[in-house]
């Protein structure tokens, strides 16, 4: 299975990152799941103007973001809170895309504030069915994610590790067995 791990913040210098490089860190350790990390931090997206249908229909710099965006099995989305909501650029890339028909989604928030993003969790809650994907229901909040995590993803804190792999466990069973019965219309 392909999983796309995608980092949501802009910033050259977000947080949040640190948890999208220990989860790609987890998955290369303990799965044989191929495992990704797009970070938005290294795409320059324009605002949306249309749909990019397919990779060859997106202009030619974002052809291997659409390349990868289209051939994943499934995406965990990692983003910061902006204003009690997940980051608009993440919801940019999304937008450029159509819908993610039964695609798998984990969804984890992180903050250095102490609800860890709980208000943009609820928020990608409603995102995900609208392009009809499906939610793992087990969400990854992490609060205090600069002390939790470490600049190149190593865990600081290890007793968050339960709640990690409580996470993945949860995502893991959704989106093999989603992958597992999918249907081709």
């Amino acid at each position: 299975m392909k999983i796309e791990i995608i980092s949501g913040s802009p910033r050259q210098q977000g947080v949040t990152r640190r948890v999208a490089l220990h989860l790609q860190s987890w998955f290369k350790q303990n799965t044989s799941h191929e495992t990704g990390l797009i970070d938005l931090k290294d795409w320059a997206i324009p605002a949306v103007q249309s749909v990019w249908v397919s990779p060859d229909k997106a202009p030619t710099e974002f052809q291997p973001l659409a390349r990868r965006i289209f051939e994943a099995d499934a995406y965990i989305i990692v983003t910061p809170e902006y204003n009690g909501s997940y980051s608009p650029a993440m919801k940019n890339l999304l937008d450029h895309f159509p819908k993610r028909h039964h695609k798998p989604f984990g969804l984890v928030t992180a903050s250095p504030g102490a609800m860890g993003g709980m208000r943009a969790s609820q928020q990608l809650l409603q995102l995900v069915p609208a392009l009809f994907g499906i939610a793992s229901p087990y969400l990854l909040i992490v609060p205090a994610v600069d002390k939790k995590f470490g600049v190149e993803g190593e865990l600081l804190d290890e007793s968050f590790q339960a709640n990690v792999n409580n996470f993945v466990a949860e995502f893991l069973w959704l989106s093999e067995n989603v992958v597992d019965q999918k249907v081709t219309i």
